[in-house]
């Protein structure tokens, strides 16, 4: 008669028997002493002999540390691995590729094994994960952000679909930062990426607030970064063509209030360019292009606002381009000279030291073109790097012309050449080296040669530091141009390693109608001259200005009422004449 306990006997082997995993028993050295069908149908394809014998045989080609495993574990019982994923060799048509196993140690003797087939989740596992990786190579890691992969993605859709019904326009808005460059030179491109992701946040929050009322067509907004300082809206489903000018209103509203880093609290303006898609199809960087030319515009016209693109603008960055190349030319073939605007002495008397110093200017001779101002490459040299290249020829040219003064003019000749260093010229390995093979080369004493810097270049990291302190040791003179324009400040003067204030033109000009410039003007003159440092007055244009900046005791002024920028030859009949001679461009 069958018990209670042989229907339960024989409920369990029922339920071994029919179980959708593969469960074993074993021995210690892997001898399988009683496994179920489903253990059969997996290990049967990697025993092409029909040996099922021994577990850790089965499988040696593919987990050839099982024995190892079990043998080393020591406790009486317990759970030896879980879920060990085996991979399979490649090549079999039929059966698993990957299998999960378990073991557990049942007592000294004995091992219980169960075995799934997980190929098909893996399989899964592996498709979430490309399509994780693709998301990711579409996504800016700082900002998370599109990246412009995938913004020129779905800017290309935008471009390429039919015509839509009046009411449904499509835009692109490029937004720039105005002068991150100094924000980066002042604080470290630690602090210039923390702005980036906080310019981020505020366009995502500025798209997720975008609505539209009931009735109206549903606008799509995508915020992407598409360059280090460059982000781009995307807008579909515009009501109007006017619509994206309301947005980049709405936008440089947003951005406006100071963005908070740490300790500092820092303002930043943003030149946007507007680019409303044309009916008919549009390559997506063509759009993006026009839409970057528009916000160049919008950022020499002084930045902190927009500019819808206009088909001239398209043919002003030809030309631009043009220059470019030509620039690169004018190099090689000594197109490029300098000019020179004297820096007079400011006696106590009254009269002025015309033998005090220049400043060499650099400027260009084009082939068709005729003369181009500095205003129209300087910046497409600092753009296509060009800036420290030209920044050496000029160097070299001065010094040369200085050398020739001081033969020529004896006493009369200038005492002081200033130059302007550029921020390339200041990252560059060797920078002093080639310095002193320039005054060696022309006779140059370093006490005569000034190098002017910005105050963002000067209050940089550690590296500029290190190159400035090294000009210093030559024996260089270094100044501070434009003080007051950039990030440092008073209280932070005696950290700069310079020798000299230049006072910029701005407070210069006010200076005889504003107490308040005056006032700033006085203060800075003391300050400088508590730490040992001469101060020059820059762009003074008539008699009153040079009273007050003489009368604060600047020790020397610079501008127009002395001379205008002369070339070499005029700047020695200018230093020998007791009158100016006639200004010249």
């Amino acid at each position: 008669m069958q018990t209670d306990g042989d229907d339960a006997y024989e409920t369990l082997m029922q339920f071994l028997y029919r179980a959708p995993v593969a469960l074993m028993q074993l021995r210690q050295d892997g001898e399988i002493e009683m496994l179920n069908p489903m253990a059969s149908q997996l290990l049967m394809p990697l025993a092409p002999d029909g040996d099922l014998a021994n577990l850790f045989k089965v499988l040696q080609a593919h987990a050839p540390d099982l024995a190892q495993l079990c043998a080393g574990f020591a406790p009486e019982h317990g759970v030896i691995c879980e879920s060990r994923r085996i991979l399979l060799s490649a090549g079999a048509d039929k059966g698993p590729s990957v299998l999960s196993l378990g073991l557990l140690k049942v007592d000294g003797q004995r091992l219980m094994a169960v075995l799934l087939d997980v190929t098909h989740e893996v399989q899964r596992e592996q498709r979430v994960l490309a399509r994780q990786l693709a998301s990711a190579a579409r996504l800016d890691l700082l900002t998370q952000l599109a990246n412009r992969s995938r913004a020129l993605e779905l800017l290309q859709d935008m471009a390429q679909r039919a015509p839509r019904p009046e009411g449904d326009h499509c835009a692109v808005l490029f937004l720039n930062l105005d002068r991150f460059k100094q924000i980066n030179d002042a604080y470290g491109n630690e602090v210039g990426d923390q702005i980036m992701v906080l310019v981020a946040e505020r366009l995502r929050t500025t798209v997720r607030a975008s609505s539209r009322a009931p009735g109206q067509p549903h606008v799509t907004e995508i915020a992407a970064r598409v360059g280090g300082d460059e982000f781009a809206l995307l807008l579909d489903g515009l009501p109007q063509r006017d619509t994206a000018e309301r947005i980049a209103a709405r936008l440089l509203d947003r951005l406006s209030p100071p963005f908070r880093v740490g300790a500092h609290e820092l303002t930043c303006t943003f030149s946007i360019g507007v680019v409303v898609l044309e009916d008919g199809p549009q390559q997506a960087d063509d759009v993006l292009r026009d839409a970057a030319i528009a916000m160049r515009a919008a950022k020499a016209d002084g930045g902190n606002q927009f500019a819808v693109f206009a088909r001239h603008m398209r043919e002003r960055a030809i030309l631009r381009g043009g220059l470019q190349a030509d620039l690169r030319n004018a190099i090689e073939r000594g197109e490029l000279y300098t000019v020179y605007q004297p820096v007079v002495g400011l006696l106590d008397d009254g009269r002025i030291d015309r033998a005090a110093g220049v400043e060499a200017l650099v400027r260009w001779r084009h082939p068709l073109r005729g003369e181009v101002g500095p205003s129209e490459f300087i910046g497409i040299a600092e753009d296509c790097g060009l800036i420290g290249a030209i920044g050496e020829q000029v160097l070299a040219m001065a010094c040369a012309d200085f050398a020739r003064w001081r033969r020529q003019l004896g006493a009369n000749a200038p005492r002081l050449l200033a130059v302007n260093l550029s921020r390339a010229q200041l990252n560059q390995s060797g920078l002093c080296e080639r310095v002193s093979a320039i005054m060696a080369a022309n006779g140059m004493e370093p006490g005569s040669l000034q190098l002017e810097i910005t105050e963002s270049l000067a209050a940089q990291g550690r590296d500029i530091q290190d190159q400035l302190l090294g000009l210093k040791a030559l024996g260089v003179k270094l100044a501070l141009d434009d003080f007051g324009t950039g990030y440092s400040s008073l209280s932070s003067l005696h950290l700069l390693p310079v020798d000299t204030v230049k006072i910029d033109r701005s407070f210069i000009t006010l200076a005889a109608t504003s107490r308040h410039h005056e006032v700033l003007i006085e203060a800075t003159v003391k300050v400088a001259r508590s730490l040992g440092m001469n101060t020059v007055a820059e762009g003074i244009e008539t008699p009153q200005q040079a009273a007050v900046v003489s009368a604060q005791g600047c020790d020397k002024g610079q501008g127009y009422l002395y001379s205008r920028p002369l070339s070499g030859a005029a700047i020695e009949q200018w230093l020998i004449t007791s009158a100016p001679p006639p200004s010249r461009a």
